[in-house]
């Protein structure tokens, strides 16, 4: 079974799909489109518009294509001392050691990184308060210094009418007075 998926593999490769490819751009039919090789025959299915099936049909093998199929042997693996499989186990560890120092590295510059940024935000955050506390504190003050200057005005203004009154009515008095004690 190997060999035969082998062999076909092989033939696939050596099998010239330009007849194959023309036929798709040029749909007219053609009966010859069979192709025998050595150890396969290839015969179309079906052609319809937007495909073609084909049928590979394998032929038994030979006993003369098994020794031009048969796959050289993978080279033979060297002898692995204890020293080689130590030396290899070593440099493993130590890769592993730096794979984990490089994570921890570039887990502490993001902690740090993350660290930077927070106290960055708290700082802006208690300046921008300071900035506000101030604000509303000169607010305070000159909305303080206007109520006491807009009072200070309506006591005037009070007092001019209170002292033009009094003064009225001293005057009406004193008339009065005068005009009472000719009458007599």
């Amino acid at each position: 079974m190997e060999k035969t998926a082998t062999a076909y593999k092989e033939k696939l490769k050596e099998l010239s799909f330009l007849p194959l490819i023309c036929s798709c751009f040029y749909p007219q039919r053609r009966s010859s489109i069979s192709c025998d090789f050595e150890d396969m025959e290839v015969k179309p299915i079906n052609t319809r518009v937007t495909g073609q099936a084909f049928e590979v049909i394998l032929k038994s093998p030979s006993p003369v294509s098994d020794a031009v199929h048969s796959l050289p042997s993978p080279p033979k693996k060297r002898d692995v001392s204890l020293e080689d499989i130590q030396k290899k186990l070593e440099a493993a560890e130590d890769r592993r050691k730096s794979q984990e120092a490089e994570a921890l590295r570039s887990l502490q510059e993001k902690r740090d990184r993350e660290r930077d940024v927070l106290l960055k935000a708290m700082e802006e955050n208690s300046s921008f308060s300071k900035v506000t506390e101030e604000k509303l504190t000169l607010k305070m003050e000159q909305s303080k210094e206007n109520r006491e200057a807009y009072l200070s005005a309506i006591m005037e203004r009070q007092q001019e009418k209170v002292m033009g009154r009094v003064g009225a009515g001293r005057h009406f008095l004193s008339y009065g007075c005068k005009s009472i004690n000719r009458k007599e």
